[in-house]
């Protein structure tokens, strides 16, 4: 190994360093963004933009001004943080105004949140429910602690870099940890950004322990840190805050009132004795010890209620609100790579920011697009994801192991071959994209640690085509947003499904179980399950408006996984978390027409849309997209001729 110089302090561990002495960094490749689902759109912004070539998403190009007014659209992003943020830094380094992030406290717990089925409060946890945490999200946080306090380290650091390079030179950066990681990650970021940038250290002091929280013979911890630092010293916003004076404090310190009744308290400046009335001060100048601002728990009933979406490690409104304002003024652009619920979003949103979150999690990512929605005048904003992932790197590489074949490429080819020989198929050498044969069937494998997307799946629809071949299985742990759909031997099929077949090819999307990570999964026998499947129907009134109605929502019967949550299920309709209406679809990206979705204090959902008036007669695509209890999209086309 190449010999390393120490220049100064610094913190190191396995790891930080590659073989040449170089400080190990993030991917920075700038992959493409698709838009899945455009949310709050108006008729008339649709219907300006150009029609698009023939592709189920838009890519994002990145062309838009830096206000609203401008065409500015927020950014709500699922997928790897790394990643996402090494993409963005092709059109947003040094743009973004604040950065606050909430990431894991190296406790392997962070993740866990609940949700509720159809119209009772019968709750799911995602702890005893694998299916509602993403297979990505569940092999992020096991490749993060497997090498303890070292591990958490090489997954934090190089995305601290990333944010670094994404904040503006008036840019503040907020990091909210706790005790078990504070003072590693306060050394890393002095590394980072240097020590003379990073600011305070502010306790986040959330209230007195009381109930199961105080038993056992422990100090009881109540209080997390938010470690606070800027690009530049001296050239960071910051808007001085100050809070009321509490009860006491104005007893004991403004106890005089003048001719005309006004409070006041005397303090004496060198030689001068001064007058400060009450009404006129500004109260106490904010510290670095936060005690007023209480955790979501601990909140009054029917605020906890508005707020709470079940996430465990959920942050209040007004913890946000408080550093959105410190550090930040309206039109600014604010960003979460953890935003987990959509708090930090949900503020910004709110306070007339513009914003960018990301997250790993499908739930997170579905319940922060619910809480955008329910805020009143809430802006259009875009759902997006990658349309490719770095590391799908075996797809352009032939199948099979070639002389010489590094470490990487065993794994790639071991990993294949195990889900291939799982699935009773045989591999075969040769091809790009198909990577196994099951009778007349040819396979593809999606990756373990990445969603199977439409490019990719077109790619090897396009590779079955040539080779003479007529069906198609895609096996993959994770789909993009929007891209799976029915499977069904009837007339109606899935948006992907209706594009394989325009090349004659027929294709079945197959979910690999989550029983697959456990190493005893090839000595028994494992079932790959279909996708969900929905049904409905488009109907006209006398006057030709259009509803959709829905008519069935069907989980997979036989996943082990939902055993547990379909003994709650009383009806198919609890299965549906949300769903939406494409009045207008046109083979591009799906532009939210009619919603309806389920709230922690309303359950019932509708089964059918709102009446649509096109307007004029002609034959349109309606887009339906369901959200099922899991956060898992599907969505089924249909036809309608109005008029």
């Amino acid at each position: 190994m190449a010999k390393i110089e120490v220049t100064g302090t610094e913190l190191v561990w396995p790891g930080k360093y590659d073989d040449t002495g170089r400080l190990r960094q993030a991917p920075r490749d700038a992959l493409p963004f698709q838009i899945i689902e455009t949310v709050n759109e108006s008729r008339v912004d649709r219907e300006q933009r150009k029609r698009r070539r023939h592709s189920l998403f838009d890519y994002w190009e990145g062309k838009e001004g830096d206000t609203y007014e401008e065409g500015w659209r927020n950014k709500l992003i699922w997928g790897d943080n790394e990643l996402v943020m090494g993409s963005l830094l092709e059109k947003f380094a040094g743009k973004i105004d604040l950065i606050y992030i909430d990431p894991p406290f190296a406790t392997q717990m962070d993740f866990l949140f609940k949700t509720y089925v159809g119209e009772g409060k019968t709750a799911i946890d995602s702890k005893g429910s694998a299916r509602m945490v993403s297979t990505m999200q569940q092999k992020a946080y096991r490749d993060t602690w497997r090498g303890g306090l070292d591990s958490y380290l090489e997954y934090m650091v190089p995305r601290l870099q990333l944010m670094r390079d994404l904040l503006s030179a008036r840019g503040s950066f907020f990091v909210h940890v706790g005790f078990q990681v504070n003072h590693y990650l306060r050394v890393a970021m002095e590394n980072i950004f240097g020590s003379a940038n990073v600011l305070d250290e502010i306790v986040w002091s959330y209230g007195t322990p009381s109930g199961g929280r105080a038993a056992g013979d422990k100090l009881i911890k109540a209080h997390e840190y938010i470690i606070y630092a800027v690009k530049e010293r001296g050239r960071s916003k910051f808007h001085k805050t100050h809070l009321e004076y509490s009860e006491k404090y104005i007893k004991e310190r403004f106890n005089q009132k003048d001719e005309d009744g006004r409070i006041y308290r005397t303090r004496k400046r060198g030689t001068v004795v001064e007058r400060q009335y009450l009404d006129e001060s500004k109260g106490v100048p904010l510290s670095t010890v936060w005690s007023d601002i209480k955790q979501t728990y601990a909140m009054h009933l029917a605020k906890r209620a508005k707020e709470e979406t079940g996430f465990q490690t959920q942050k209040p409104e007004a913890l946000l609100q408080r550093v959105v304002e410190l550090a930040s003024d309206p039109g600014d652009l604010v960003a979460d790579f953890f935003c987990g619920s959509g708090t930090t979003v949900a503020v910004a949103e709110r306070l007339g920011r513009r914003w960018i979150g990301c997250d790993l999690g499908r739930w997170g990512i579905h319940v922060t697009r619910k809480r955008l929605l329910g805020l009143p005048g809430c802006r259009p904003f875009d759902v997006m994801n990658l349309g490719k992932y770095e590391r799908q790197y075996w797809q352009g590489a032939q199948f099979g192991l070639k002389e010489g074949a590094d470490a990487t490429e065993r794994v790639i080819y071991e990993y294949i071959a195990f889900i291939l020989k799982l699935y009773r198929a045989q591999p075969v050498a040769g091809m790009k994209h198909l990577h196994g044969r099951k009778g007349a069937v040819m396979v593809h494998v999606g990756a373990v640690d990445a969603p199977v997307t439409f490019a990719e799946v077109e790619s090897a629809v396009d590779e079955c085509r040539k080779v003479g071949q007529k069906e198609l299985h895609v096996l993959g742990w994770e789909w993009e947003m929007g891209l799976a759909g029915p499977n069904t031997e009837g007339e109606r099929s899935g948006l992907t499904q209706r594009q394989a077949e325009r090349h004659g090819i027929r294709l079945r999307l197959k979910r690999i179980p989550q029983e697959v990570m456990d190493v005893a999964a090839s000595h028994k026998s494992v079932r790959f399950f279909e996708l969900a499947y929905v049904d409905a129907m488009a109907e006209s009134d006398e006057r030709g408006r259009v509803r959709v109605r829905l008519r069935d929502f069907v989980v997979p019967h036989g996943d082990p996984e939902t055993k547990e949550v379909r003994e709650k299920i009383t009806k198919w309709m609890d299965w549906v978390d949300y769903w939406a209406v494409d009045w207008d679809f046109r083979e591009d990206t799906f532009r939210q027409g009619w919603v309806a979705y389920r709230t922690r204090t309303e359950r019932s959902l509708p089964e059918e849309s709102d009446l649509h008036d096109y307007g004029k007669p002609g034959n349109y695509r309606i887009l339906l997209k369901v959200v099922d209890i899991f956060g898992n999209d599907t969505s089924l086309p249909l036809d309608v001729k109005v008029g």
